[in-house]
C-alpha cells in the first residue's frame, strides 16, 4: 500500500505536482514537513510569474532550517496558495492536501522525468540506506 498518493507525480526533492489538463499544482511531501519540522514562513512566486524546470520558485522555513522549493516542471504560475503566507503551518498538518502554487505547464516534456508513488518511495528508502 502506498503512503503517497498515487494521483500525483514526485522530485527527488521532495515536491508533488498532480497535473490536471495543462494546469499543475505543486506541493511539499510528507517526507519534506517531517524533515523540515514546524514551519513558520512561507515564500513563493507572484501570479504571472514564469519558473523553470529544476530552479527554485521559492522558501519553506521552519524553526529549525530554511529550505528552497524546487519546481517539477516549467510554466507561468496562475495562483498561489495565499493561505500559506499567514499559516504556514498548514504545510505540517496536510502535505499533500495543501498546495503552494498551481502553474500554467509550458514544459510538458518535463513531467515524463517524474518519480511515481511507488519510484518516490523506493528512492526515500535508498536514501535512508
Amino acid at each position: 500500500m502506498a503512503m503517497y498518493p498515487t494521483d500525483r507525480k514526485y522530485t527527488q526533492n521532495h515536491e508533488w505536482i498532480q497535473v490536471d489538463g495543462g494546469t499543475a499544482t505543486v506541493g511539499i511531501t510528507e517526507f519534506a514537513q517531517k524533515q523540515l519540522g514546524d514551519m513558520v514562513f512561507v515564500d513563493v512566486p507572484t501570479v504571472g510569474q514564469k519558473v523553470e524546470t529544476g530552479e527554485p520558485f521559492g522558501t519553506v522555513e521552519s524553526v529549525k532550517v530554511a529550505s528552497e522549493l524546487f519546481m517539477p516542471v516549467g510554466g507561468k504560475v496562475t495562483e498561489r496558495n495565499e493561505e500559506l503566507i499567514d499559516e504556514p503551518e498548514l504545510l505540517n498538518s496536510e502535505p499533500h492536501e495543501v498546495w503552494v502554487i498551481k502553474v500554467q505547464v509550458s514544459d510538458k516534456e518535463a513531467l515524463k522525468g517524474l518519480l511515481s508513488a511507488e519510484q518516490y518511495e523506493k528512492y526515500l528508502k535508498s536514501e535512508a540506506e
